[in-house]
Protein backbone atom coordinates (compact mmCIF):
# COMPACT_ATOMS: atom_id res chain seq x y z
CA UNK A 1 0.00 0.00 0.00
CA UNK A 2 0.84 3.40 -0.99
CA UNK A 3 3.14 5.55 1.92
CA UNK A 4 1.93 8.61 3.20
CA UNK A 5 3.77 11.95 4.74
CA UNK A 6 2.25 13.52 7.72
CA UNK A 7 2.84 16.66 5.47
CA UNK A 8 -0.14 14.96 3.07
CA UNK A 9 -2.21 13.59 6.08
CA UNK A 10 -2.23 17.68 7.53
CA UNK A 11 -3.27 18.70 3.75
CA UNK A 12 -6.19 16.43 3.64
CA UNK A 13 -7.78 17.01 6.76
CA UNK A 14 -7.70 20.93 6.24
CA UNK A 15 -8.88 20.36 2.80
CA UNK A 16 -11.78 18.02 4.58
CA UNK A 17 -12.84 21.10 6.64
CA UNK A 18 -14.09 22.64 4.29
CA UNK A 19 -16.50 19.29 2.99
CA UNK A 20 -19.97 18.31 3.69
CA UNK A 21 -20.88 14.63 3.07
CA UNK A 22 -24.20 13.21 3.95
CA UNK A 23 -24.88 9.82 5.62
CA UNK A 24 -27.50 8.18 4.59
CA UNK A 25 -28.70 4.59 6.78
CA UNK A 26 -30.14 3.17 10.03
CA UNK A 27 -29.62 5.48 12.56
CA UNK A 28 -30.17 3.62 16.04
CA UNK A 29 -29.91 4.92 19.41
CA UNK A 30 -27.69 3.17 21.81
CA UNK A 31 -28.87 2.86 25.42
CA UNK A 32 -26.26 1.85 28.16
CA UNK A 33 -27.16 0.18 32.12
CA UNK A 34 -23.80 0.31 33.77
CA UNK A 35 -23.94 -1.62 37.43
CA UNK A 36 -22.66 -4.27 39.50
CA UNK A 37 -23.48 -7.73 39.96
CA UNK A 38 -23.08 -9.18 43.19
CA UNK A 39 -25.49 -11.83 43.61
CA UNK A 40 -28.16 -14.18 41.54
CA UNK A 41 -31.46 -13.80 41.03
CA UNK A 42 -33.60 -15.96 43.20
CA UNK A 43 -36.23 -15.91 40.70
CA UNK A 44 -34.05 -17.55 37.94
CA UNK A 45 -30.81 -18.38 37.45
CA UNK A 46 -29.62 -14.76 36.35
CA UNK A 47 -27.25 -12.23 37.55
CA UNK A 48 -29.38 -9.01 39.15
CA UNK A 49 -27.32 -5.72 38.02
CA UNK A 50 -27.60 -2.66 40.51
CA UNK A 51 -27.77 -0.04 38.15
CA UNK A 52 -25.42 2.73 38.86
CA UNK A 53 -25.62 4.75 35.61
CA UNK A 54 -27.41 4.91 32.23
CA UNK A 55 -25.87 6.69 28.69
CA UNK A 56 -27.16 7.41 25.51
CA UNK A 57 -24.59 7.28 22.32
CA UNK A 58 -25.60 7.39 18.77
CA UNK A 59 -25.24 4.21 16.98
CA UNK A 60 -25.68 3.10 13.28
CA UNK A 61 -25.51 5.45 10.87
CA UNK A 62 -25.26 8.11 13.25
CA UNK A 63 -21.57 6.73 14.23
CA UNK A 64 -20.50 7.06 10.87
CA UNK A 65 -21.86 10.67 10.48
CA UNK A 66 -20.16 11.63 14.42
CA UNK A 67 -16.92 10.24 12.57
CA UNK A 68 -16.85 12.61 9.94
CA UNK A 69 -17.84 15.88 12.34
CA UNK A 70 -15.13 14.84 14.27
CA UNK A 71 -12.61 14.98 11.43
CA UNK A 72 -13.67 18.74 11.63
CA UNK A 73 -16.06 18.37 8.60
CA UNK A 74 -19.84 19.09 8.02
CA UNK A 75 -22.63 16.20 7.75
CA UNK A 76 -25.42 16.04 7.42
CA UNK A 77 -27.71 12.46 8.36
CA UNK A 78 -30.66 10.94 6.65
CA UNK A 79 -32.69 7.92 7.75
CA UNK A 80 -35.72 7.35 10.23
CA UNK A 81 -37.08 8.13 13.53
CA UNK A 82 -39.86 7.40 15.13
CA UNK A 83 -42.32 9.99 16.64
CA UNK A 84 -41.48 8.90 20.46
CA UNK A 85 -38.67 10.25 23.44
CA UNK A 86 -36.24 8.26 21.90
CA UNK A 87 -36.68 9.28 18.62
CA UNK A 88 -36.57 13.17 20.18
CA UNK A 89 -33.67 12.35 22.15
CA UNK A 90 -31.98 11.11 18.85
CA UNK A 91 -32.12 14.30 17.11
CA UNK A 92 -30.84 16.26 20.66
CA UNK A 93 -27.86 14.06 20.26
CA UNK A 94 -27.02 14.70 16.83
CA UNK A 95 -27.26 18.39 17.56
CA UNK A 96 -25.32 18.18 20.86
CA UNK A 97 -22.61 16.74 18.42
CA UNK A 98 -22.63 19.25 15.83
CA UNK A 99 -24.29 16.85 13.25
CA UNK A 100 -27.18 18.28 10.78
CA UNK A 101 -30.14 16.20 11.58
CA UNK A 102 -32.29 17.84 9.18
CA UNK A 103 -32.11 14.47 7.13
CA UNK A 104 -34.41 12.54 9.94
CA UNK A 105 -37.56 11.71 8.60
CA UNK A 106 -39.98 11.23 11.46
CA UNK A 107 -42.30 8.05 10.62
CA UNK A 108 -45.20 8.01 13.03
CA UNK A 109 -45.64 3.57 11.89
CA UNK A 110 -42.35 2.77 13.41
CA UNK A 111 -40.58 2.75 16.81
CA UNK A 112 -36.97 4.60 17.33
CA UNK A 113 -34.42 2.05 16.93
CA UNK A 114 -32.90 1.80 20.54
CA UNK A 115 -30.27 -0.83 21.17
CA UNK A 116 -30.16 -1.41 25.03
CA UNK A 117 -27.13 -3.49 26.66
CA UNK A 118 -27.13 -3.94 30.42
CA UNK A 119 -23.34 -4.26 31.34
CA UNK A 120 -22.33 -5.65 34.66
CA UNK A 121 -18.77 -5.54 36.42
CA UNK A 122 -17.62 -4.18 32.84
CA UNK A 123 -19.50 -7.24 30.83
CA UNK A 124 -22.55 -7.14 28.29
CA UNK A 125 -24.79 -9.04 30.51
CA UNK A 126 -27.70 -9.06 27.77
CA UNK A 127 -28.69 -6.47 24.92
CA UNK A 128 -32.27 -6.01 24.28
CA UNK A 129 -33.14 -4.26 20.82
CA UNK A 130 -36.32 -2.28 19.71
CA UNK A 131 -37.08 -1.98 16.01
CA UNK A 132 -38.90 -2.50 12.90
CA UNK A 133 -37.88 -3.53 9.79
CA UNK A 134 -40.22 -2.18 7.36
CA UNK A 135 -39.30 -0.45 4.26
CA UNK A 136 -39.39 3.37 4.21
CA UNK A 137 -42.02 4.63 3.36
CA UNK A 138 -42.85 6.50 0.26
CA UNK A 139 -42.98 10.00 2.01
CA UNK A 140 -40.05 9.16 3.85
CA UNK A 141 -38.19 8.23 0.45
CA UNK A 142 -39.90 11.76 -1.26
CA UNK A 143 -38.41 13.56 1.80
CA UNK A 144 -34.92 12.04 1.90
CA UNK A 145 -34.54 12.74 -1.91
CA UNK A 146 -35.47 16.25 -1.49
CA UNK A 147 -32.75 17.24 1.93
CA UNK A 148 -30.25 16.04 -0.51
CA UNK A 149 -31.70 17.59 -3.85
CA UNK A 150 -31.51 20.80 -1.91
CA UNK A 151 -28.56 20.36 0.09
CA UNK A 152 -25.36 22.82 -1.82
CA UNK A 153 -22.06 22.07 -2.47
CA UNK A 154 -22.55 18.14 -1.06
CA UNK A 155 -19.08 16.36 -1.86
CA UNK A 156 -20.26 12.69 -1.00
CA UNK A 157 -22.92 10.67 -0.33
CA UNK A 158 -22.48 7.49 2.20
CA UNK A 159 -24.90 4.69 2.26
CA UNK A 160 -24.56 2.65 5.49
CA UNK A 161 -27.27 -0.32 5.43
CA UNK A 162 -28.29 -2.53 8.75
CA UNK A 163 -31.22 -3.76 6.61
CA UNK A 164 -33.28 -2.03 9.14
CA UNK A 165 -35.58 -0.71 6.18
CA UNK A 166 -33.98 2.85 5.25
CA UNK A 167 -32.34 1.68 2.02
CA UNK A 168 -34.30 0.38 -0.27
CA UNK A 169 -33.78 -0.47 -4.14
CA UNK A 170 -35.81 2.79 -4.71
CA UNK A 171 -33.93 4.93 -2.16
CA UNK A 172 -30.66 3.59 -4.19
CA UNK A 173 -32.12 4.84 -7.20
CA UNK A 174 -33.62 8.15 -6.35
CA UNK A 175 -30.01 9.04 -4.62
CA UNK A 176 -27.97 7.76 -7.50
CA UNK A 177 -29.38 9.54 -10.08
CA UNK A 178 -29.32 12.80 -8.19
CA UNK A 179 -25.59 11.80 -7.92
CA UNK A 180 -24.37 10.99 -11.32
CA UNK A 181 -25.87 14.12 -12.46
CA UNK A 182 -24.18 16.54 -10.04
CA UNK A 183 -21.05 14.20 -10.35
CA UNK A 184 -20.92 13.51 -6.40
CA UNK A 185 -18.88 10.23 -4.93
CA UNK A 186 -20.86 7.97 -3.60
CA UNK A 187 -19.23 5.20 -0.61
CA UNK A 188 -21.06 2.18 0.14
CA UNK A 189 -20.98 0.27 3.64
CA UNK A 190 -23.68 -2.90 2.35
CA UNK A 191 -25.38 -5.53 3.96
CA UNK A 192 -26.80 -8.60 2.34
CA UNK A 193 -30.34 -7.26 1.17
CA UNK A 194 -29.51 -4.68 -0.92
CA UNK A 195 -25.84 -5.80 -1.91
CA UNK A 196 -25.75 -6.02 -5.54
CA UNK A 197 -28.58 -2.37 -5.99
CA UNK A 198 -25.44 -0.69 -5.31
CA UNK A 199 -24.25 0.38 -8.71
CA UNK A 200 -21.42 2.82 -10.14
CA UNK A 201 -20.52 3.52 -6.71
CA UNK A 202 -16.73 5.63 -5.48
CA UNK A 203 -16.16 2.88 -3.31
CA UNK A 204 -18.13 -0.43 -2.51
CA UNK A 205 -16.67 -1.46 1.16
CA UNK A 206 -18.00 -5.32 2.50
CA UNK A 207 -16.43 -6.95 4.85
CA UNK A 208 -15.50 -10.71 4.25
CA UNK A 209 -18.68 -12.39 5.66
CA UNK A 210 -20.97 -9.76 3.49
CA UNK A 211 -18.97 -10.69 0.33
CA UNK A 212 -19.11 -14.14 0.84
CA UNK A 213 -22.71 -13.95 1.93
CA UNK A 214 -23.34 -12.60 -1.44
CA UNK A 215 -20.81 -14.48 -3.70
CA UNK A 216 -22.02 -17.52 -1.92
CA UNK A 217 -18.00 -18.54 -1.42
CA UNK A 218 -15.87 -18.77 1.18
CA UNK A 219 -12.90 -16.13 1.12
CA UNK A 220 -9.93 -17.52 2.82
CA UNK A 221 -7.11 -17.66 0.71
CA UNK A 222 -5.20 -14.97 -1.09
CA UNK A 223 -6.71 -16.73 -4.24
CA UNK A 224 -10.06 -16.30 -3.06
CA UNK A 225 -9.65 -12.84 -2.03
CA UNK A 226 -8.66 -11.99 -5.39
CA UNK A 227 -11.49 -13.63 -7.21
CA UNK A 228 -13.79 -12.12 -4.83
CA UNK A 229 -12.83 -8.39 -5.30
CA UNK A 230 -12.60 -8.87 -8.96
CA UNK A 231 -15.88 -10.42 -9.11
CA UNK A 232 -17.43 -7.76 -7.41
CA UNK A 233 -15.51 -5.06 -9.11
CA UNK A 234 -17.41 -6.45 -12.64
CA UNK A 235 -20.69 -7.44 -10.82
CA UNK A 236 -21.35 -3.90 -9.55
CA UNK A 237 -19.51 -2.14 -12.09
CA UNK A 238 -17.99 0.13 -9.29
CA UNK A 239 -14.96 2.47 -9.45
CA UNK A 240 -13.09 0.63 -6.72
CA UNK A 241 -13.94 -2.11 -3.71
CA UNK A 242 -12.17 -1.88 -0.70
CA UNK A 243 -12.50 -5.71 0.93
CA UNK A 244 -11.98 -5.76 4.62
CA UNK A 245 -10.44 -8.37 6.02
CA UNK A 246 -10.53 -8.00 10.12
CA UNK A 247 -6.93 -8.87 10.96
CA UNK A 248 -5.96 -9.04 7.93
CA UNK A 249 -6.27 -5.84 7.07
CA UNK A 250 -7.86 -4.55 3.22
CA UNK A 251 -7.63 -5.51 -0.37
CA UNK A 252 -8.15 -2.28 -2.83
CA UNK A 253 -9.23 -3.76 -5.98
CA UNK A 254 -9.28 -0.55 -8.42
CA UNK A 255 -11.19 -0.70 -11.86
CA UNK A 256 -7.86 0.33 -13.56
CA UNK A 257 -6.56 -3.16 -12.48
CA UNK A 258 -4.75 -2.24 -9.50
CA UNK A 259 -4.91 -3.93 -6.60
CA UNK A 260 -2.92 -3.10 -3.06
CA UNK A 261 -2.57 -4.90 -0.25
CA UNK A 262 -3.77 -2.47 3.19
CA UNK A 263 -1.97 -4.26 6.82
CA UNK A 264 -3.66 -3.86 9.87
CA UNK A 265 -2.47 -0.81 11.47
CA UNK A 266 -3.79 -1.70 15.30
CA UNK A 267 -1.03 -2.59 17.69
CA UNK A 268 -3.35 -3.87 20.57
CA UNK A 269 -7.08 -4.54 19.89
CA UNK A 270 -8.85 -3.60 23.29
CA UNK A 271 -12.64 -3.50 20.51
CA UNK A 272 -13.78 -3.65 17.23
CA UNK A 273 -16.98 -1.89 17.62
CA UNK A 274 -17.05 0.67 15.53
CA UNK A 275 -13.83 0.12 13.65
CA UNK A 276 -16.07 -0.19 10.06
CA UNK A 277 -18.07 3.03 10.78
CA UNK A 278 -15.11 4.80 11.23
CA UNK A 279 -13.31 3.22 8.65
CA UNK A 280 -15.94 4.56 5.44
CA UNK A 281 -16.62 8.09 7.30
CA UNK A 282 -12.01 8.72 6.94
CA UNK A 283 -12.18 6.74 3.63
CA UNK A 284 -15.00 8.87 1.91
CA UNK A 285 -13.94 12.05 3.88
CA UNK A 286 -10.23 11.75 2.73
CA UNK A 287 -11.69 11.24 -0.70
CA UNK A 288 -13.65 14.19 -0.83
CA UNK A 289 -10.70 16.54 0.39
CA UNK A 290 -8.83 15.74 -2.94
CA UNK A 291 -7.24 12.38 -2.19
CA UNK A 292 -6.84 9.14 -3.78
CA UNK A 293 -8.54 5.82 -3.07
CA UNK A 294 -4.92 4.40 -2.28
CA UNK A 295 -4.02 7.87 0.47
CA UNK A 296 -7.85 7.22 1.50
CA UNK A 297 -7.85 3.91 1.99
CA UNK A 298 -4.14 4.20 3.96
CA UNK A 299 -5.70 6.88 6.23
CA UNK A 300 -8.80 4.84 7.05
CA UNK A 301 -6.98 1.95 8.32
CA UNK A 302 -5.00 3.77 10.64
CA UNK A 303 -8.12 5.80 11.82
CA UNK A 304 -9.64 2.02 12.33
CA UNK A 305 -6.26 1.12 13.51
CA UNK A 306 -6.43 3.59 16.57
CA UNK A 307 -10.22 3.27 17.12
CA UNK A 308 -9.57 -0.47 17.98
CA UNK A 309 -6.95 0.35 20.70
CA UNK A 310 -9.62 1.77 22.64
CA UNK A 311 -12.45 0.31 24.53
CA UNK A 312 -16.45 0.99 23.52
CA UNK A 313 -17.63 3.28 20.39
CA UNK A 314 -15.35 6.39 19.78
CA UNK A 315 -14.86 8.62 17.01
CA UNK A 316 -11.13 9.59 15.59
CA UNK A 317 -10.52 13.39 15.41
CA UNK A 318 -7.41 14.79 12.95
CA UNK A 319 -5.17 15.38 16.04
CA UNK A 320 -5.26 11.73 17.02
CA UNK A 321 -4.96 10.69 13.07
CA UNK A 322 -1.70 12.49 12.55
CA UNK A 323 -0.49 11.29 15.91
CA UNK A 324 -1.03 7.42 14.77
CA UNK A 325 0.48 8.37 11.20
CA UNK A 326 3.80 10.24 13.06
CA UNK A 327 3.90 7.19 15.14
CA UNK A 328 3.92 4.50 11.85
CA UNK A 329 6.25 6.58 10.05
CA UNK A 330 8.51 6.76 13.04
CA UNK A 331 8.27 3.22 13.61
CA UNK A 332 9.10 2.27 9.88
CA UNK A 333 12.28 4.77 10.38
CA UNK A 334 13.24 3.36 13.51
CA UNK A 335 12.93 6.00 15.59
Amino acid sequence: MQNISLERTKELIESAKSKKIAVIGDVMLDRYFWGTVSRVSPEAPVPVVDIEEETFHLGGAANVANNIKSLGAEVILCGLVGNDNSGRLFIDLTREAGINPDGLFVDINRPTTVKTRVIGNNQQITRLDREKRDSIPVEGLEFIKKVISETENLGGVIFEDYNKGTITKELIDMINEICIERNIMTFIDPKFDNFFEFQKSTVFKPNRKEAEQALNLTIKTDKQILEAGKTLLEKLNAENILLTLGSGGMMLFESNGDISFVPTKARQVADVSGAGDTTIATLSLMMTAGGTVKEAATLSNFAAGYVCELPGIVSITPKELLKTVKLSLESENGN
